[in-house]
């Protein structure tokens, strides 16, 4: 007995090596199986609205409007006016064109709008150049035409090395006189009317694209980049008219 005893001392070992073995492999496995939730990615945004070109302050109240030499599309005698600060290479005031468009024509009688740049010149590097060639094309009396030309095809120029050539092609779409309008382009006068619309955004606290006024108050970034809440808004100030 005394000699099988150390025999049986040695498979007691093994038999307990082997058996904790086995439970800390299935604690690995379990541990890959559900990892600690702690330690997850936090779960990435798929909304299919982009993001504003950077951040304004919170709503203002109402702001002084001043429509000196204003490009302005609608009746004169609607009683709602729509007021942009945009940049014409700015993805959300893309996404904000349509969605204004739409509005316009719905609200055709009652509503006014008026387009002032503000090009996020440190993001986004053709914006003031594309704001400067809408400002040539208003010299031909065409600066609503240029406006939309530049929105609807943001896409084909936005992320372009040189975008003068394709705001020239624009031009010549629109039938505009081509050496006006690349003289017009570089001039002192339109360089001036971006800036002026520049200060006077920054005086009345505008810091992002689009900031959107209606009837001088400003409308939440999550209202314009909506249809259904900016028709909301209309027909909220339309009832207090």
């Amino acid at each position: 007995m005394r000699r099988k005893l150390p025999i049986i001392i040695i498979i007691v070992v093994l038999v307990a090596a082997l058996a904790g073995g086995a439970l800390m492999m299935r604690s690995s496995d379990t541990s890959t199986a559900q990892p600690n939730i702690a330690q997850l990615p936090p779960t990435v945004s798929t909304s299919a609205t982009p993001a504003r070109s950077a951040t304004p302050a919170t709503p203002r109240p109402a702001a002084p409007v001043n429509l000196q030499n204003a490009h302005l599309r609608g009746r004169a005698d609607a009683p709602l006016l729509i007021e942009e600060y945009g940049d014409f290479q700015c993805p959300p005031c893309g996404f904000f064109h349509p969605i204004l468009k739409r509005i316009e024509g719905e609200y055709e009688t009652q509503v006014r709008v008026t387009f002032h740049h503000f090009p996020i010149r440190t993001q986004h590097k053709h914006a003031a150049e594309a704001a400067r060639a809408a400002e040539a094309a208003a010299l031909q009396g065409k600066f609503w035409q240029m406006h939309d030309l530049l929105f609807e095809k943001q896409k084909d120029w936005k992320d372009t090395e040189a975008a003068r050539p394709i705001f020239i092609n624009y031009a010549r779409t629109l039938g505009l006189d081509l050496d006006k309008f690349t003289r017009d382009i570089d001039s002192t006068p339109v360089s001036s009317r971006v800036l002026n619309d520049e200060q006077q955004g920054a005086a009345r606290g505008v810091s992002g694209t689009p900031t959107v006024f209606l009837n001088g108050r400003e409308l939440p970034f999550e209202v314009i980049t909506n249809y259904d809440s900016l028709r909301a808004a209309i027909e909220r100030e339309l009832a207090a008219k």
